[in-house]
């Protein structure tokens, strides 16, 4: 034993012998660079007693156990490996450095902008951005501000607003130029926006953004600002924009006011009188009116009010003494007021309406329309509500397309088609629009039937709603979708559902959520509750997704359902109370399952108009579908719909007489089962 202990001391004495020599020949540098490392060497390489011989790897070395080495410190520490994970920076950066383009494959700037083009016809709204953000960045091409006006264009069209200004953005970090069409083009997606306080947001920025710069705005400008401002609700702000436009000497032309008149539209309250002050100040511009702005006029009979009668007959004081050859001198009006109504809120207390109506007698209704307005035998503005009384302050139909003549404007379809939905909803009254229609020798389309069916739908006369299929059929046109639709309005029961889809199975029709949504109208209103059950099992079999107007209805009928049993509870010796309970109930376990089929249980009618709305700009980030019907006849989108004459129509031998007023005593019970 005690020999093998003096043998193991004599082999580690010589191996330090030998290893200061090595080191005793080494040069200066490297001794001071490696003496540490052969001394670490040499300790990890000395065995302990018990133990063996064998040198660790350098790899056996874990991080940690050479951190806690006491003999390892500094920059001497053992390189550990450890796996690297590839960063998708540096693949892209080393993809983009060596997947060069060939020349072959870049384009020229018109063969972008006709690619871009070309999209854009086919409403590919994402085909057309990926242009410029994905192809051209492949070609390794840099954008011009021409492709980026034509695609900021494309997206202002559709209303894809925020897209619109990321692209924006985008110019300017390309140090791209700012044209006066960029600027229109942007106005333009805050006019067609779906949200109006998002797009108002947008205008207000954008404008002080072109103060900034010191942009001064041309004629375009001003138009597409005036028709953001008004689509938008601010009406203020867009009379002021003319205001500045004739403060800056442009020419205000027919278009500027026909922006102005989409702006009265929105103003559903107070619209009317404004398109009223629009209109006269047209004609003391010396613009003449064109086609549309008798259209747009039109537009604002039907949606709009007079507003507060003591403002109103203000404004019509306003516009009666304007149109005087020769004005009476009156106090308080000294210049010629702005185009909104603030500068006539304070007229002369002595200009009242009556006299300056009997400066020039008239007889008969009124007519606020002509250059020469007066108000005839017009007593009370009181009793203006309804579209047609409206209509009448115009004059009536004659008046209205007599004024068209002296400007000599044809009427064309769709001034017949407005003029339908805003007279009186009786028969005589559409018989007459008809004769004007064939005495002037309009061309008639499916959208003016539409409206006509859906009218006698409104008022209950389904079976002269079902006569204009026959009209239809003699004017040579096909009835649309949207004919079948309102034709829904009138089918009061599932005999009647069945048989229009029956109708629509035969002409190759496919049906649609908004036709279900116009049966089910029906449905509710006469409270049968298997026809509202069909139309939800038809509706999961099509596995069509309900919308907020189809919703809105079933919640409707659900609460007015358990405000009639709640009744029947407390009156339980009611007649047809056991028959309601039994259909009651039975609907009940039927909508719950459907709900639970929908994913819409125990969700109120807000969270479930959450859940089934749409985006409405989720289409524009999706790719087309191979084989879309645009995609393959790009020309069917920009056809004109077929218009043909109605001369065969005999307008003569249509239904007269008293209107008919089938189905109000069905609304006001409820039925149970099929009709």
């Amino acid at each position: 034993m005690a020999s093998a202990i003096i043998k193991t001391l004599r082999r580690q004495l010589l191996f330090g012998l030998k290893t200061s020599r090595d080191i005793s020949r080494m040069s200066p540098a490297i001794k001071r660079s490696n003496s540490l490392q052969v001394v670490r060497s040499y300790h990890l390489a000395r065995p302990l007693f018990g133990q063996t011989t064998t040198r660790p790897d350098r790899e056996d070395i874990s991080l940690l156990e050479a951190k806690q080495d006491p003999d390892t410190f500094g920059t001497l520490s053992p390189s550990v490996p450890e796996p690297e994970v590839p960063d998708e920076g540096d693949l892209q950066e080393e993809r983009f450095l060596h997947n060069k383009p060939a020349r072959s494959q870049k384009l020229s700037t018109k063969e972008y902008a006709d690619l871009i083009k070309g999209h854009l016809k086919n409403q590919r709204i994402k085909e057309a951005i990926d242009v410029i953000e994905v192809r051209m960045k492949e070609d390794r091409v840099k954008p011009v501000n021409y492709l980026f006006n034509l695609v900021i264009g494309g997206c202002a069209r559709v209303g894809y607003s925020k897209k619109a200004f990321q692209l924006y953005n985008k110019m300017k970090q390309h140090g791209l130029k700012v044209t006066g069409g960029t600027y229109t083009s942007l106005f333009n997606a805050c006019a067609n926006t779906p949200f109006v306080g998002d797009g108002l947001d947008k205008a207000n920025r954008l404008r002080e953004i072109m103060i900034e710069k010191g942009y001064e705005p041309n004629e375009s400008n001003f138009n597409a600002m005036i028709k953001a401002y008004g689509r938008c609700g601010e009406l203020k702000t867009a009379f002021q924009l003319v205001d500045e436009m004739m403060a800056k000497r442009f020419k205000i032309q027919t278009d500027t006011f026909n922006f102005l008149l989409q702006a009265c539209i929105t103003d559903t309250e107070y619209g009317f009188r404004h398109a009223l002050l629009v209109w006269h100040k047209m004609y003391r511009l010396k613009a003449e009116p064109d086609i549309y702005s008798f259209n747009l006029l039109l537009r604002c009979v039907r949606d709009c009010g007079l507003g507060d009668l003591e403002t109103t007959e203000q404004v019509i004081e306003q516009i009666l003494y304007q149109s005087q050859s020769k004005p009476l001198p009156v106090e308080g009006i000294t210049k010629e007021p702005i185009l909104l109504e603030d500068g006539a809120k304070e007229p002369s207390k002595e200009l009242q309406v009556r006299e300056l109506n009997q400066e020039v007698p008239h007889e008969g209704i009124p007519n606020l329309l002509s250059s020469q307005p007066h108000l005839g035998s017009l007593i009370s503005l009181g009793e203006i509500k309804k579209p047609e009384d409206r209509l009448l302050l115009l004059g009536g139909i004659e008046s209205f397309l007599s004024e068209m003549g002296q400007l000599k404007i044809h009427p064309d379809i769709k001034t017949m088609t407005e003029l339908l939905d805003v007279v009186p909803s009786t028969i005589v009254a559409e018989k007459q629009i008809l004769s004007t229609i064939r005495r002037l020798g309009i061309r008639c389309d499916i959208d003016f039937f539409n409206i006509l069916i859906k009218k006698r739908s409104m008022r209950f006369d389904y079976e002269a709603a079902r006569e204009v299929l026959t009209m239809i059929q003699t004017a040579r046109l096909e009835p649309d979708i949207v004919t079948y639709g309102v034709l829904a309005l009138g089918c009061r029961t599932q005999e009647e559902a069945r048989a229009l889809l029956k109708e629509m199975k035969v002409s190759g029709t496919r049906i649609n959520i908004q036709i279900l949504g116009a049966m089910l109208r029906q449905g509710t209103a006469t409270k049968n509750f298997r026809y509202v059950t069909e139309v939800l099992e038809i509706l999961k079999q099509e596995r069509f997704k309900p919308n907020e107007i189809f919703l809105k209805h079933l919640d409707n009928f659900n609460k007015n359902c358990e405000k009639i049993n709640q009744a029947y509870d407390k009156q339980p010796r009611k007649v047809g109370r056991d028959e309601f309970k039994l259909e009651y109930n039975r609907y009940k376990l039927k909508l719950e399952y459907w709900m639970d089929h929908m994913g819409l249980k125990g969700l109120s009618l807000d969270n479930a108009v959450g859940v089934v709305r749409e985006h409405p700009w989720e289409q524009y980030k999706q790719s087309q579908a191979e084989g879309y019907e645009a995609t393959k006849n790009p020309k069917l989108r920009h056809e004109k719909k077929k218009r043909h004459s109605i001369r065969k129509i005999k307008v003569e031998e249509l239904t007269s007489g008293e209107d008919k007023v089938d189905g109000g005593d069905d609304r006001e019970g409820f039925f149970i089962g099929s009709r």
